[in-house]
């Protein structure tokens, strides 16, 4: 397929990615486009009756079986909930996923976050991107660079985050609601506060702000001009 774009989601924890931008992804992959996420940690520490180890299991049965309802395909790093170092073992880690996976569309958490694991994956990602770009930087794969970025909306990195890209998506906003429901954390038993309803709310709210039924809020780095549209700036379905 000429044109052909592949999108990679950068979570800190299993279920991050998808929420943050699991309804582009399905957009995309259902018009013949690729797409990875990538789950830096399950998240495995936040179950109310399960040990961090089972629930771990659990959350990559179900970041598997969420990414295959998004048409994607889920990686996981072995990395622990509430522990991710930000140092050059990660980064390097990431940066040889990125060589591997070959994206031209990067998505991932903004720094200003209330979650040290999601700040840490904001400055994780922009040093694996780099380190993948750079040739000069010898690893197994060759470098692989050219690809545009974006930060997504979460309810716990809102600190200095503003909206410039609107994505409608209507089309996938179904499709995202399946994938999203494979968590137990969807369901309200493990946690109180009302990730559904909030991020169902949110597509609303920003599908309103877009003219569209729904939409997902995107923020690219620094310069860039607002956008509003049916599909990310230059990449067209």
């Amino acid at each position: 397929m000429e044109g052909k774009h592949k999108i990679m989601v950068v979570g800190a924890h299993a279920a991050d990615a998808e929420i943050m931008a699991g309804a582009v992804v399905a957009k995309y992959t259902s018009s013949g486009h690729e797409a990875v996420l990538v789950h830096l940690t399950p998240g495995e520490k936040g179950h109310k009756t399960l040990s961090p180890e089972d629930y771990a299991k659990q959350k990559i049965e179900e970041g598997h079986r969420a990414a295959a309802a998004l048409g994607a395909k889920a990686i996981f790093l072995p990395y622990k909930d509430a522990e991710l170092p930000v140092n050059d073992e990660v980064k390097y880690a990431l940066a040889d996923i990125i060589r591997a996976e070959k994206p031209d569309i990067m998505i991932t958490h903004w720094k200003g976050s209330m979650h040290k694991d999601h700040e840490a994956t904001y400055y994780i990602v922009q040093d694996a991107i780099f380190y993948a770009a750079l040739p000069a930087i010898k690893r197994e794969l060759p470098a692989h660079g050219c690809y545009t970025q974006f930060f997504a909306e979460n309810w716990e990195d809102p600190y200095g985050f503003e909206v410039d890209t609107y994505v409608d998506i209507t089309d996938s906003f179904d499709q995202w609601l399946r994938a999203v429901s494979e968590y137990e954390l969807f369901s309200g038993s493990i946690s109180d506060f009302r990730y559904l309803d909030y991020y169902k709310a949110l597509a609303v709210m920003r599908g309103c702000l877009a003219r569209k039924k729904y939409a997902v809020g995107l923020m690219r780095p620094k310069g860039a001009k607002v956008h509003k549209g049916d599909a990310l700036p230059g990449k067209p379905l």
